[in-house]
């Protein structure tokens, strides 16, 4: 039974649950200019009018707001960001039709999923690299650029149930971009990186584009995919390149491309793989795999195996988000605010890239504990030129107060020379 006069029955609980979530996750203002904080003002009033106009039909998204981050590897990616009023209400939808379009997604589908994780995915190809020799290593170009509008509601029309989710997913699909400079781009491919309910969709699009499509043709091979970057493990390379052809030619069907740098064969070459092979690593979710010495656990001796580590690019990431910081000129704070300020960041580096060979890590943390050294050698004039005496003074402070920096703590202390 309907408990208002709306043609749309929507839970006034459903909107708050969704602003909370859109708070958790932050983000900066749309094109109306309003943070999160703004919005909070007149947080009741704001909501209100969320749920009226939702529930109503009235609901009309403004424009989404261009904004150029920069690639890892060069170039500019554009970020499609809503206002905050439209995040919550595609925050709303979202909690509506995820549940519905999950159940249909298969097991090696990783990216954006509740319950999967980036390590999961990189766990288990970790696995798979051991058990087959070669990998396909493919990137799809401008993936949420290019998602065709026709097929994306079709699959939406399968499985999305509710009519008002359908109303404002079709307006959120044309919205149109507006630029830096006030000019508004019409859409009519694509749906914004930067929208709330975006991987939603493109995890739906893909999911026939390539997830069943691949079960169908390739069954007996294995694959992952983490939103528009996936692995198929292969037993030749004659396989390899066989797949490689046919999902080119299938990509193009869907209105998608390969990107003809990214992707790429791989030979998983370790101390029983001989074969002379060019490519022998990729990079996947900023891990490296690559042939590297390990210790086998059952009688420590050293063996070459094909395995993961943080790769050379997330470190250079990492050490440029530490010096960004500027840490070793603020000599107006004390050891415990810079923990404060770095802290967080090392212990997310430390979680997500710790889990496959810690070790790798030295060089990021050898780094930090060298900012360190440099801000004890401008704060205190005693150790000004006397490198040595300073290090020795963190090195010390290190054993008397591990609780003091996440990797102290984690005994992962390393040098400060």
């Amino acid at each position: 039974m309907r408990t208002t006069n709306k043609p749309f029955d929507i839970d006034k609980k459903l909107v708050y649950e969704a602003y909370k979530a859109v708070r958790a996750n932050g983000g900066a203002a749309g094109v109306d200019g309003q943070t999160i904080e703004q919005f909070e003002d007149d947080l009741k009033g704001n909501l209100y009018k969320i749920w009226n106009r939702m529930s109503s039909g009235s609901y009309f998204p403004g424009p989404v707001k261009a904004v150029a981050i920069p690639k890892k590897n060069g170039g500019e990616r554009v970020l499609g960001v809503p206002t905050v009023a439209d995040r919550v209400a595609q925050m709303v939808v979202k909690q509506v039709i995820e549940p519905e379009i999950e159940s249909i997604f298969l097991p090696d589908s990783y990216g954006y999923r509740p319950g999967k994780s980036a390590l999961d995915a990189v766990g288990i190809t970790r696995e798979r690299c051991w058990k087959y020799d070669w990998v396909l290593e493919f990137d799809i170009k401008g993936l949420f650029d290019n998602i065709d509008h026709d097929l994306l509601r079709r699959a939406l029309t399968k499985h999305v149930k509710s009519e008002w989710a359908m109303l404002y997913i079709e307006r959120w699909l044309t919205a149109p971009m507006q630029l830096a400079d006030g000019t508004r781009v019409e859409r009519t491919r694509g749906t914004p990186q930067g929208g709330v309910v975006s991987p939603v969709m493109a995890n739906l699009f893909l999911h026939y584009a390539f997830d069943v499509w691949m079960t169908r043709t390739f069954p007996d091979l294995p694959w992952c995919r983490y939103a528009d970057d996936g692995l198929v493990h292969c037993r030749t390379e004659a396989e390899a390149l066989a797949v490689r052809a046919a999902l080119q030619a299938r990509l193009a069907e869907c209105g998608l491309e390969m990107h003809p740098t990214k992707t790429k064969i791989v030979y998983c070459k370790d101390g029983k793989r001989k074969l002379a092979y060019s490519t022998v690593k990729f990079d996947f979710l900023g891990y490296c795999f690559r042939p590297r010495l390990v210790i086998r656990r059952r009688d420590n001796a050293l063996f070459c195996g094909f395995n993961p580590a943080v790769s050379v690019s997330a470190l250079k990431a990492m050490r440029s988000a530490i010096r960004n910081l500027n840490l070793r000129r603020k000599t107006q704070v004390s050891l415990p605010d810079i923990a404060r300020q770095i802290n967080p960041l090392l212990r997310g580096w430390i979680d997500y890239y710790g889990r496959f060979a810690p070790s790798a890590l030295a060089p990021l943390l050898r780094y930090v504990n060298q900012t360190l050294l440099a801000w004890a050698m401008r704060k205190f004039k005693r150790f000004k030129a006397h490198k040595i005496r300073a290090s020795q003074f963190l090195q010390q402070l290190a054993v008397t107060r591990p609780d003091l920096f996440v990797h102290w703590r984690r005994g992962m202390v390393g040098t400060f020379a």
